[in-house]
């Protein structure tokens, strides 16, 4: 069972964690290229930030939602409780 294990580390330090080892590296030399992936992720969040507050506001130009109390079921017990 200790051969399992140890396995499995190995395989996390010699392979899985190779590309990390090398941003570590790539650090030294230029951060703007180590953190390219973190810039990328930002750019991805906040494009998708966008689009969904471009959908809220298509949602809420629609027209079609029942906002009075009883609208839901929640917020009508919630009326029925004051």
């Amino acid at each position: 069972m200790k051969d399992f294990f140890e396995g499995i580390a190995s395989l996390f330090q010699d392979v899985l964690f190779l590309p990390l080892d090398a941003l570590r590296e790539l650090q030294e030399d230029s951060w703007w290229a180590a953190n390219g992936l973190n810039f990328f992720f930002i750019l991805i969040v906040f494009v998708a930030f966008l689009y969904w507050m471009k959908q809220l506001k298509n949602f809420d130009e629609n027209d079609k939602e029942d906002k009075s109390i009883k609208a839901h079921s929640f917020l009508g017990k919630d009326a029925e409780l004051n």
